[in-house]
């Protein structure tokens, strides 16, 4: 192995890459970090002060700047919204993909091929054609590539030694956490068995939920091998009120709401409107320990408005905090933000983003 690689960290914003490899344990210095977001440049500073920030476009930094970072490995995570299942799916036709498609034109011309290149996305990236345009290039630079298609809980879970693993190891990998995850209380096994058993799983029980999601959601909390919510919590939360759900949210989505609770073991998703829009946006935590969301949500639609909001002020229901979703992510306790970023920009900044232990793992096989 080389000595101290140096890394190139694109699509930097508030570090994430940068904390894997600093958990990898990989004796690296990262030279440049590039990303056009002058607020995700803001954290990053913050947290790493003596990294140099490019804070432009990646497409207009030219072939001699990039040879001049003499960089040996390459850690990026470009723009997923071309490939997510709740985006528009428009793949290279996506203007957002531009720098990438750049950065694949650019790379066979580099006066030095890195050594390693570790690319993250979502679960729709392996079919799109910019995953295609991408194995072409490697293969025209003669890189060997693996590709891994994962789940944090099952690789944190089943394979806590990354480095031993294979590819075929998890070629099976495949489940991942969607915003039709919702959680599911008060509902017994043997009923859900019962009720699957007589044909009926599509059946809704309440909250629009069904049978089907009942035995995932129940098998998912049950995992012992999991972390449940509450480790993840901040402790002593001095002023919950900022997170507290509206008034109007809760009439409005009540029952689409994905709700957990403090000793769940999953949650969905965080992205980038989380705390500003509530579908498909992520979990929210309920604070009321001792209520069931089945006493709350059954003949809930029988109800009147004044009722309903009687009967979800029992749940205490609350968003995760940004320090809360940055916990789930991986990010460690010394990360932080400047004060002056608001609860909106952090929220923003922290969507959609990279798993850092599995991230670090990665980068570990990747170098050793």
């Amino acid at each position: 192995m080389m000595e101290r690689p140096r890394v190139l960290e694109l699509y930097s914003g508030v570090g994430g890459m940068h904390y894997a490899l600093t958990e990898s344990c990989i004796a690296a210095e990262v030279v440049a970090a590039v990303d056009i977001n002058t607020v995700a440049n803001e954290v990053y500073k913050h947290n790493f002060p003596n990294t140099c920030i490019y804070p432009k476009i990646i497409e207009g930094m030219t072939l001699d700047e990039f040879n001049k970072l003499d960089f040996d490995m390459i850690l990026m995570s470009p723009p997923c919204q071309p490939f997510t299942r709740l985006g528009t799916q428009k793949d290279v036709l996506d203007s957002r993909i531009k720098s990438f498609l750049y950065i694949l034109d650019l790379l066979p011309s580099l006066t030095k091929l890195p050594k390693y290149i570790l690319l993250e996305n979502v679960k729709g990236f392996e079919t799109s054609v910019a995953r295609n345009k991408l194995l072409q290039t490697l293969e025209n630079c003669r890189y060997s590539y693996q590709e891994f298609l994962l789940s944090p809980t099952l690789v944190l879970e089943q394979f806590p030694d990354l480095d031993s693993m294979e590819a075929s190891d998890i070629s099976s990998f495949s489940q991942t956490l969607s915003a039709d995850d919702n959680n599911m209380e008060g509902i017994t096994a043997d009923c859900c068995a019962n009720e699957i058993k007589n044909g009926r799983d599509e059946t809704v029980l309440y909250k629009l939920e069904k049978i089907r999601h009942v035995k995932q959601k129940q098998s998912q909390d049950n995992n012992s091998s999991t972390q449940m919510i509450q480790d993840f919590l901040e402790e002593g939360l001095q002023d919950p009120s900022p997170y507290f759900i509206s008034t109007k949210s809760l009439l409005r989505y009540a029952l689409i709401l994905d709700i957990v609770g403090q000793t769940c073991r999953r949650s969905v998703c965080f992205t980038k409107g989380y705390g500003s829009y509530v579908e498909g946006t992520g979990s929210v935590l309920k604070t009321a320990s001792d209520v069931e969301l089945a006493s709350v949500f059954q003949s809930f639609e029988t109800l009147s408005e004044d009722e309903k909001l009687t009967q979800l002020a029992k749940l205490k229901l609350r968003y995760f905090t940004p320090r809360e979703v940055a916990n789930l992510h991986g990010f460690p306790p010394e990360f932080s933000f400047p004060e002056k970023i608001s609860l909106k920009q952090r929220y923003r900044l922290l969507g959609n983003s990279l798993n850092i232990h599995v991230v670090a793992k990665l980068i570990k096989l990747m170098v050793e």
